[in-house]
């Protein structure tokens, strides 16, 4: 099931991609006039067809290759020059201008965010997040993997041996032989930290107490996955259940999917805010599911193209700079963006700029438990 939900979140990012880099198609003819479009045989009265979109003059060379690859990926001719600057530091006006009417100046917000959201995958797999954290909860995950493997081969040790202990026709000296292997068992899973069997009641103060609040997220989630399968956690739902043992048996793959999942439904981010802006705006009829959608799309795709610059950035001798900046900026453009894109006043531009910041830190959590549960799903 989970493989079938993957490949509905790449499907839907492919297509999305293609959507954005070819808006539109023409039927393709074999042969075509000088004077005809020869993507959809249009007679052509200027330099682009008037049906299509395709340019009259089309070429063949090698050269050429390089300029549809850029022109694909990138939207260039222009375009990006006229969005860039003012996505940076004039958001409003740019959500504005594009959604009444001026689309063909700018990239359009769907290819911009897929476009950040390839570049910030491939920068991180580049050079990683910087930040530890994700070095951190990647290494906290494989020994946990190691540690439930070495947990469960010597669980099986122990059940073999007591199940020897069990027959009654074992002789002395090998029932002492098996006890004295079934303590060496116990000691070397004290050494390895691996709690020995308790009683109810013991468990029950345990699960009251809960795991300790830690600041490091790697060992965070050492103990929070340890005190899971020590006090083994019944949710009564089968398949939360089924993942969340999966999970404790494996978190390293539990995490590697969590890292591949996250382009391919990285689109999710956007209906998961649309409920947000309308909470800003409730029952106003002057913006509709379209503006806050553009203004959504917009939004998202500056804070990843932010990240990758203060990322990038932070190789450098100004890093810690570029990420204050980045901190203080964040809250600064969507104060800009909602005032220049809504007309709304300075004091409630201030107002609807600190509920997204609020706002935005919910999404970020769905989308994160969406990403954990299509990871324990598989």
């Amino acid at each position: 099931m989970s493989g079938d939900i993957e490949g509905i979140g790449a499907a839907v990012t492919a297509g999305l991609a293609a959507r954005a880099v070819e808006p539109q198609h023409g039927s393709p003819r074999e042969s075509a006039s000088a004077r005809r479009c020869l993507n959809c045989g249009t007679s052509l009265t200027g330099s682009h067809c008037h049906h299509c979109g395709q340019r009259a003059d089309i070429h063949r060379s090698f050269g050429a290759i390089g300029h549809d690859l850029v022109h694909a990926i990138f939207h260039f001719e222009g375009k990006i020059w006229n969005t860039l600057p003012l996505l940076a530091w004039r958001p409003g006006d740019l959500t504005r201008r594009y959604i009444h009417g001026e689309r063909a100046r700018f990239i359009s917000p769907l290819a911009l965010f897929l476009f950040a959201v390839f570049l910030t995958y491939a920068v991180l797999a580049m050079v990683g997040s910087g930040s530890g954290v994700g070095e951190g909860i990647a290494k906290a995950a494989d020994e946990q993997t190691r540690a439930a493997a070495i947990k469960d081969s010597m669980q099986d040790e122990v059940d073999r041996i007591d199940a020897e202990l069990a027959k009654p026709d074992l002789v002395a000296a090998a029932r002492e032989e098996l006890r004295s292997e079934r303590e060496i068992l116990q000691k070397s899973a004290d050494v390895l930290g691996i709690a020995r069997s308790r009683s109810a009641s013991e468990r029950a103060a345990d699960r009251a107490a809960g795991p300790p609040v830690l600041e490091d997220p790697a060992d965070q989630l050492m103990t929070g996955a340890d005190f899971i399968s020590r006090n083994k956690v019944d949710t009564g739902v089968a398949f939360i259940d089924q993942g969340l043992r999966k999970a404790l048996a494996n978190p390293a793959l539990v995490f590697y999917k969590l890292q591949a999942n996250a382009y391919k439904f990285a689109w999710a981010m956007i209906p998961l805010s649309l409920p947000f802006m309308w909470l800003l705006f409730p029952f106003s009829r002057r913006f509709h599911t379209y503006d806050h959608f553009v203004f959504v799309t917009y939004s998202i795709s500056f804070m990843l193209l932010l990240f990758v610059a203060a990322r990038l950035l932070n190789l450098s001798i100004f890093g810690e700079l570029a990420a204050a900046f980045a901190l203080i900026y964040v809250p600064f453009h969507m104060y800009r963006q909602l005032r220049g894109a809504y007309r709304s006043s300075r004091f409630g531009a201030f107002v609807r700029a600190n509920l997204l910041l609020f706002f935005s830190l919910f999404a970020v959590m769905m989308f994160m438990f969406l990403l954990l549960a299509v990871g324990l799903m598989g």
